[in-house]
This record gives structure tokens, sequence and C-alpha cells, in this order.
């Protein structure tokens, strides 16, 4: 078999790269400011789009009519907290029953036409809020927090980049997000975000790109060109130090000290490849996952 790259970055045609958070508190669970101020200090920093995902609250299109977006594209959500690991309902249009069998959690998340995102795997002082049986026994959720900013200020870890190259290397399609998990707005804020390629800036293009991997991940770092050409695969950056070509189990691939990378898969034995653009400070970027085929 000849070896093919299955990837979502095949149509970045006619669309714009629009920045948001999806993981946000409020005073209605556990967050310090309430909506209007949370929205306030997005929108004051250039964001696109904003998710409130208060715990065990969905916050619905009809809930935001009372605020003031201030030109942001709000998307309806909900954490799932009680009885079990933390679960992100990206586009809820309802509020989830918070049953311990998480799978069926995940079942009825999808079955309400909204997905399911699983939240800071590397939380608590084991590095294991959310287990990798867990996540491989789990079918059918979108993604996992790669990145999760207010576990910086917890036990635990806010990369969980382990955890997806496990699942990953095992044949699990999974995307990586990074989100602020904001719940103060003087520590916590733009910590982390995903930059979406969307047709067009409504909910349904930014959950559509959300919902297929048509973004990247960043905590500071910026891409401006993800192109493929057969099996090369060419990243560029406004601001990277080093891009790394990640494959196997988390191994290292090449490396380029450089703004951008082009990488041949051709010559590699590896099931995916994934790109870690790491800029200044703790600033970086990730690249969804290009899944390889054949031999």
């Amino acid at each position: 078999m000849i070896k093919t790259l299955d990837h979502p970055y095949g149509d970045l045609i006619g669309g714009r790269w629009l920045r948001g958070n999806l993981h946000t508190h409020t005073t209605a669970s556990d967050g310090e400011s309430p909506m209007q101020e949370v929205i306030d200090a997005y929108a004051e920093l250039g964001y696109d789009f904003l998710m409130i995902a208060d715990h065990d609250i969905c916050t619905t299109a009809g809930d935001y009519a009372g605020v003031d977006a201030r030109n942001m594209v709000l998307i309806a959500g909900n954490e799932i907290s009680a009885n079990g690991s933390h679960l992100l309902h990206v586009d809820a249009n309802r509020r989830i029953e918070p049953l311990p069998q998480r799978q069926q959690v995940i079942d009825d998340a999808n079955a309400s036409g909204g997905f399911i995102i699983v939240n800071h795997p590397n939380w608590k002082a084991t590095f294991d809020y959310c287990s990798i049986e867990k996540l491989q026994e789990w079918i059918d959720y979108t993604g996992m927090e790669i990145y999760n900013g207010v576990i910086g200020r917890l036990d635990g870890s806010s990369y969980a980049v382990n955890k997806w190259d496990m699942l990953l290397h095992a044949g699990r399609r999974v995307w990586g997000y990074a989100n602020d998990d904001c719940h103060r707005l003087d520590s916590d804020l733009a910590l982390g975000w995903n930059v979406v390629y969307a047709a067009d800036r409504s909910s349904a293009g930014i959950v559509d790109a959300l919902r297929h991997g048509r973004f990247y991940a960043s905590t500071g770092v910026e891409l401006t060109a993800i192109t493929v050409d057969g099996l090369k695969v060419i990243v560029e950056t406004k601001d990277a130090r080093r891009i790394i070509a990640i494959g196997g189990v988390g191994k290292r691939l090449a490396i380029a000290d450089d703004k951008a990378i082009e990488f041949d898969v051709a010559p590699h034995e590896t099931s995916y490849v994934r790109f870690e653009c790491w800029g200044d400070g703790e600033r970086f970027a990730w690249t969804q996952p290009f899944i390889v085929s054949g031999e």
C-alpha cells in the first residue's frame, strides 16, 4: 500500500482564522465574575468567540440573549462535572444529566447535537484526574484538553500531550484543545486558546471547525499557514523559535530551529505526526494530528 495522510487542513479556502476560548466560568457556578464582566474581558482582548461552561449549568443561546456579546460569537456550553471526570459539552442545547457512567454522558451529548471534550486529564497531585485507561475505554468523544490554563496554579500539570500521544499511537483520532478554564479574570485570562478556520463567523461555522479539527491550539505562538503536498507537510508561523514533528509515541521525528518546518512523512515509521511550535517563554502552538495510512 502507498502511504497517505488524512488530516483536517485540506480545505483552508474562503474562510478566516478566529480565536476563542471554550472553558470559562461565571458566578453562576464557581467563577468570580458575572457573565457580562467575563464577556467584556475577553472582548477587550480581541477574541472572536467564547463559550461559558459553568459546572452542570447549560448556558444556551437563550441565556445569552440578556447580555451584550460585544461582537463576539457566544457558543452554548456546559461543564459536566458531578459524579465523575469533567467533560466539556460544546454546542449544548440542554443540560445533560451527569451520570457516573461517563460513556452514557458522552452518548447523550452526541445525541443532543453537541460534542464532548475531556477536561484537564493531568489535574491533581497524581497527574491523573482522568486516567489513560478511561480515555482509552471511552469512545466517540471529540477531543481532550492538551492544555488547561488554570491547572498551572493547582496541583498537577496544565499539559496532557503525553496522554494525547498514547491515544494517537493507538489509532484514536482525538483533537487537542487549549483552554483557560477561567475562574478569575486577574489570573486565568488568555492562557490558552483555539484558533479555528471557519467558513463564516457564526456559531455553526465555528462549532463545525472545532468538531472536525480545522483549528490549532495555542498559548501564544501564531500559525500563518499549514500546507500539505502529498506526504510533505509545511507548517509556517509568525513567531516560533523551534518546531518539532512528533510521532511514534511522542518521539521527536524532526526539529527545525526556525519559524517554519517542511517535513516529509515518507521515510518515517509512524501512524501519525503532529507539530509542536515553541516560542518565547511558555508560548506554544499545537497542530492537530496528521494520520498516516499505508506502508
